[in-house]
């Protein structure tokens, strides 16, 4: 009986770990941009981490991960990209990035854990990645259309335009995420 209740306790206290791990991964993520642009093209692994989330975590857990993301930077700390946070990030444009990540997590855990082979992790990842990108671009058009001041010309295939210049690079982290997700996920099952 006591070795039960220890191992279960083992296992909430393993979770919190890794709900944090993930939300500190996103925190770096966010912000390696800061640091790292190519070609005028900033790097963000936020995708990345959040479908490793989803893919590592199992879909519960981690969505909880990106929705603890999501509150330490609405609660004022300064990690959403370029070292933002607060309250007001709800109405900003790329607010709905920040969204995408907890539903793409959870949509990217439920699919690997019903195709537990690499073709099914890499699915996982791009249904993820269409998430992301639907969601997040979608959010921002709507921004731009009804609460943010818009660039003069703006149209939806413009804020569709503005996505296919990091989409290369994120559709390549999006399959390497799936096959590492894949390699990686027996070893991170034993801990759980």
């Amino acid at each position: 009986m006591t070795t039960t209740v220890k191992t279960e306790r083992h296992s909430q206290t393993l979770k919190l770990v890794h709900i944090a791990m993930f939300s500190a991964l996103m925190m770096i993520g966010a912000n390696i941009s800061s640091y790292l642009v190519i070609g005028g093209v900033p790097i963000t692994l936020q995708t990345f981490f959040a479908i490793l989330a989803g893919l590592l975590l199992g879909s519960r857990t981690g969505a909880a991960a990106m929705a603890f993301y999501a509150f330490i930077g609405l609660a004022g700390l300064p990690v959403f990209a370029q070292f933002s946070g607060g309250l007001d990030t709800l109405i900003s444009p790329t607010f709905g990035f920040i969204v995408s990540f907890i539903i793409l997590a959870y949509a990217t855990g439920k699919i690997a854990e019903r195709f537990p082979t690499v073709i099914g992790f890499v699915a996982a990842a791009l249904v993820g990645l269409i998430i992301n990108y639907g969601f997040g671009t979608n959010w921002m058009y709507a921004a731009y259309r009804f609460w943010f001041a818009a660039p003069e010309g703006f149209t939806y295939e413009m804020a569709w335009a503005w996505m296919a210049v990091p989409f290369p690079k994120d559709l390549i982290l999006t399959v390497a995420a799936g096959i590492f997700g894949y390699r990686l996920k027996p070893i991170v099952s034993k801990y759980m």
